[in-house]
């Protein structure tokens, strides 16, 4: 067992939209001999879409919408690959997958540097010491100097960096990429910049042959440039880089395959193997003997010819045998699985056995939330898989009555998914999604036409922050009640949620009820 968890490798890529993301994916996977030809997500000539991108609407727009999980072997790694949406409209299912992977590839666009997302994202992975290493694609067209670059990311996300490759040009002059960690130059070849010359052990830079491959000027640059870079940036170290405190930058296209094959290579080397993660009483370890898990994504509906929902659950210890019973822990019912599903996007196969670090799919008729344990006996209860508040608000309402018990099973399985958040509201029990982004409307009213059958529309709902609320005063808990009465709302776990319609509301309320804890997750 020690020796299966010591190969696995689970990541997550993630980027601000449209930094290549989806594309840089397919090429880890055709790299790993996982697919025989990539598809360009863009194209619409070609009618491959991503392999990672599966959904319907996915392909319709050319945008990530769901995390999708791929799992194939590379040399003597198993590695688990989470493709999460870039899109900030969908950064709730981005954020709760990061709470699954043990390390995180970070793409950069050459032209657009740091983006807004970019940096969201980022904070994320530190406030956990998520080891990052960062991909900067697009190397193909014009784009920032790459010492900019490097200060951007250092100074917006704050990461210290290591420069593991150089870029030999850019754009219309983009030659290939001196790689630093192996010492060899990896060269394109001829015009059409498809091909990859084989690469080119360079050991020392002052070699007069580096002339006659790249040119005079071009190779007087890489000189000077590999030795700022040995001034200003410290050396590489691996124990810095898995405490999440130092950064490996790598140049490339993704598009066109180059740099993608270097990246993999250290990243399988460097990276860390499955790590423990925290429950409520106790630190969990990968090599314990006995199993854990637990389930930070629910998937409805992947295959739309039978009303199937998927949760996926990360292995955190020990290893999960087919058809064994485990406990579930927040039913305290014994469940076992006959089909547990191991990924490859859409496509799934049977699993007999797998181990911490690992990525499996139960078949689940409506059960589990996100955050629920499966244990083998002992009650523990894993954390930092929180809903925070979300920033749109809308009630919806039912377009067909004759389908109302099709819309709210529709609406009840997308938010066990954790697409949006369902408040009902108190005094008159209307509906009412929140979400972080204003495109998850079109994507559930789409999905519950497509997969359910119902109709809906929706008009706004005026909210500031939906709060969820506690107190132990009694007294001043019903006080606050019976006088925000209109304002008050349940969420899907029937905890009480204060639904304020201003900043300035919440601080009146605040001031006025010091006894109450105002949240704005759901877990506190």
């Amino acid at each position: 067992m020690e020796k299966e968890i010591l190969r696995r490798r689970t990541f997550g890529i993630i980027s601000h939209p449209d930094a290549g993301k989806t594309t840089l994916t397919e090429k880890l996977l055709l790299f790993g001999g996982a697919i025989q030809e990539a598809g360009a997500v863009k194209s619409n000539k070609i009618q491959k879409t991503a392999t990672s991108d599966f959904m319907e609407i996915e392909k319709q727009r050319g945008i990530s919408v769901a995390t999708s999980v791929m799992a194939f072997a590379y040399k003597d790694y198993r590695i688990n690959i989470l493709d999460t949406p870039g899109h900030q409209d969908f950064a709730e299912d981005t954020y709760r997958t990061l709470t699954a992977v043990d390390s995180v590839i970070l793409v950069v666009d050459v032209a657009k540097g740091v983006e807004a997302q970019t940096e969201k994202l980022a904070e994320v992975c530190r406030m956990r010491d998520t080891p990052i290493m960062v991909f900067i694609n697009k190397m193909d067209r014009e784009g920032k100097d790459a010492f900019d670059l490097l200060d951007e990311i250092e100074k917006k996300i704050g990461l210290s960096l290591s420069p593991l490759s150089w870029p030999v040009g850019m754009g219309q002059d983009f030659q290939g990429v001196y790689d630093i960690w192996s010492k060899s130059l990896k060269l394109y070849l001829g015009g059409s910049k498809q091909k990859i010359q084989e690469s080119i052990k360079i050991t020392d830079l002052s070699d007069s042959s580096l002339e006659d491959m790249i040119g005079n000027k071009a190779a007087k640059t890489l000189r000077d440039e590999i030795e700022l870079i040995s001034g200003v940036y410290e050396d590489f170290d691996v124990e810095a880089y898995r405490q999440g405190l130092l950064s490996p930058v790598f140049f490339g296209s993704a598009l066109n395959n180059f740099g993608v094959a270097e990246l993999l290579d250290c990243f399988v080397e460097i990276a860390p193997s499955p790590q423990p993660k925290k429950a409520v009483d106790r630190l969990v370890n990968p090599n314990e003997k006995n199993f854990s898990a637990f389930i930070f994504k629910i998937h409805a509906n992947m295959d739309p010819n039978h009303r199937n929902r998927l949760a996926f659950a990360k292995i955190v210890s020990g290893s999960f045998e087919r058809n064994t019973n485990y406990l579930h822990v927040r039913s305290g019912k014994k469940m076992k699985f006959s089909a547990p599903m191991t990924f490859f996007a859409s496509k799934k196969s049977v699993v007999e056995t797998a181990f911490a670090g690992d990525i499996v799919g139960l078949p689940d008729s409506g059960n589990f939330r996100i955050g629920d344990a499966f244990t083998e006996g002992e009650l523990l209860q894993f954390k930092d898989i929180p809903s925070f508040s979300p920033e749109h608000f809308r009630f919806i309402n039912n377009d067909d009555p004759m389908k109302a018990k099709q819309l709210n099973k529709g609406v009840d399985q997308l938010m066990d998914e954790g697409v949006a958040q369902l408040f009902t509201l108190e005094h008159n029990g209307r509906k009412i999604i929140g979400t972080v982004g204003a495109l998850q409307y079109e994507v559930i009213q789409y999905r519950l036409e497509h997969e359910y059958g119902a109709k809906c529309s929706y008009e706004n709902y005026p909210c500031y922050k939906a709060c969820w609320i506690e107190s132990s005063n009694q007294t001043q808990l019903e006080e606050f009640k019976r006088q925000k009465g209109r304002f008050l709302a349940r969420d899907k776990f029937n905890q009480l949620v204060y639904m304020a319609d201003s900043s300035f509301s919440l601080q009146m309320a605040k001031d006025k009820f010091p006894d109450i804890n105002f949240h704005f997750k759901s877990e506190f």
